[in-house]
């Protein structure tokens, strides 16, 4: 058995006091800590419910919610005041166009589906409607709604093909006031003149936007037509698909154009858009009415657009107009000394035959003319009995003669061969 000393057992006595002590006033501090949080806990707790207390009488204090600021200023700037006057004027003559196609099922069997949809102008208030060709395309039915939410069926009363443009005509009930938008004049615009326009983008009924005229005279091809509508309106108006037939306005609330082709890669409004000037617009729009037609003025001829294929064969010196193939015995191409072909040919995938050795008009009163589309382009605007110079290649010289239009109703055979 080990023995210690007396100084050794005094040392170990004082160490384990020391040690007992140490954890005595741990655990008093610890007690000490949990009693400090409990009571911040419980005071926290207090503060919180004294603050919901206040909240929920702020809450339902009426005296309190009416004290927040509410300005009385409705005040609206001139550009503010003039696109209010105008939509509010103009919206109520803007229609939204939808139709049915017909298409046929897995059986063959003849059935009613959806078609396009787009925008029309209310023009006459017996209820003639201004709108785009491509928006009433292949239609068995056309749906036109108003403003206020009636809508009706409608019939096309004309469509021309050569300006996108068409009429179709709805029948109120009796006693209805049609509200309508006049014309103005589209050959006094000028680039940088503000213009609005007012149509269904993607269906949004009656959406107004704003604009510029970017430029003016632009000859613009018509995809679906091939056709060169001239003489267009461009603009940064946002025109989205659905816009198309509906009214581009100037500051007065007259309609200058009608919203028709827009250039974009998406497919939505990139600011670049192009609208049928009115000046055109009256005066296909008045002959649909009329005579459901547009009555242009023609050449008694058939041409045939030359390229490098007919020019080497026939050993021409241009490659580029309209050859003149055949002429009307009797016409007016005829008479004012036209020559018509000679030699007979096979031509195309058709197999037709053309006539080699006539006439190549290059221009109609200073428009040059390269295609058919150039042709139909230059004599869009002309009317039976107008006078057109025309232009004439002949053997290896250029000529003019006068030419007076006439009605297609008077030719017996005008056969274009593309």
């Amino acid at each position: 058995m080990k023995l210690y000393t007396k100084s050794q057992l005094i040392f170990c006595t004082v160490i384990g006091m020391a040690i007992a002590a140490g954890v005595s006033s741990v655990i008093s501090f610890n007690s000490r800590k949990n009693e400090s949080a409990q009571s911040s806990s419980s005071k926290e707790t207090h503060e919180i419910s004294a603050s919901s207390s206040e909240f929920v009488n702020i809450e339902n204090t009426e005296s309190d919610i009416n004290s927040f600021p509410v300005s009385s200023d409705t005040t609206y700037t001139l550009d503010e005041k003039q696109n209010i006057s105008i939509y509010e004027k103009c919206s109520p003559a803007v229609v939204n166009i939808n139709t049915q196609v017909t298409g046929v099922n897995w059986f063959l069997e003849p059935i009613i589906q959806d078609g396009g949809s787009g925008s029309g102008s209310i023009i006459d208030k017996l209820g003639y409607v201004l709108t785009n060709v491509h928006v009433i395309k292949n239609a068995s039915k056309i749906y036109v709604s108003l403003s206020d939410g009636t809508q009706y069926e409608a019939q096309i009363i004309g469509q021309d093909a050569d300006s996108d443009l068409a009429v179709i005509k709805f029948n109120p009930p009796q006693g209805t006031e049609l509200q309508t938008i006049p014309f103005g004049d589209s050959t006094k615009l000028k680039v940088g003149q503000k213009v609005i326009a007012i149509g269904n983008p993607y269906g949004f009924d009656r959406t107004m936007t704003t604009g510029i005229i970017s430029a003016l005279g632009r000859p613009i091809k018509d995809s679906s037509t091939n056709r060169i509508i001239r003489n267009m309106i461009q603009t940064d108006t946002a025109i989205n698909p659905g816009n198309s037939g509906g009214p581009l306005l100037d500051t007065n609330g007259n309609m200058i154009g009608i919203n028709t082709i827009i250039y974009s890669n998406s497919g939505s409004s990139a600011g670049i858009g192009f609208s049928v000037p009115a000046e055109t617009a009256i005066r296909v729009a008045s002959d649909l009415v009329k005579y459901g037609k547009v009555r242009r003025g023609i050449l008694e001829i058939s041409v045939v657009q030359l390229n490098n294929t007919i020019a080497n064969y026939a050993n021409l010196d241009i490659s580029r107009g309209l050859l003149v193939s055949r002429t009307t015995k009797g016409g007016n191409a005829d008479k004012a000394g036209v020559i018509q072909g000679t030699q007979a040919v096979r031509y195309g995938y058709s197999n037709s035959v053309i006539y080699l050795g006539g006439d190549i008009i290059t221009k109609i009163d200073n428009i040059s003319i390269s295609s058919i589309a150039d042709y139909y382009s230059a004599l869009e605007s002309k009317r039976p009995g107008d006078n057109v110079t025309v232009t004439l290649h002949r053997n290896s010289k250029d000529r003019t003669v006068i030419i007076k239009l006439a009605s297609p109703d008077e030719i017996q055979k005008n056969e274009t061969i593309m």
